[in-house]
């Protein structure tokens, strides 16, 4: 695992290196992936998953919007 020093003042292009979009999109497909498996059978269908994924996805970007309010980060 990669390691970044807290003085080091390149760490966060460093990271952003590591990590790039690819990272961002493999770790979407694999939400999706989970997503679909946790569906039950009778529901498992595009229009379906795509309403839970915006549900999911929508919660989180309101608690982290919250989150960043309270400890100060806006």
């Amino acid at each position: 695992m990669a390691m970044f020093e807290a003085n080091d003042p390149e760490a966060g292009d460093k990271m952003r290196k590591m990590f790039g979009p690819s990272h961002a999109d493999q770790q979407i497909r694999q939400a999706i992936h989970s997503c679909w498996m946790m569906l039950p059978e009778d529901k498992q269908t595009i229009d379906e998953l795509e309403k839970q994924l915006r549900r999911i996805v929508e919660r989180a970007i309101k608690d982290f919007r919250e989150d960043a309010q309270a400890f100060g980060l806006q």
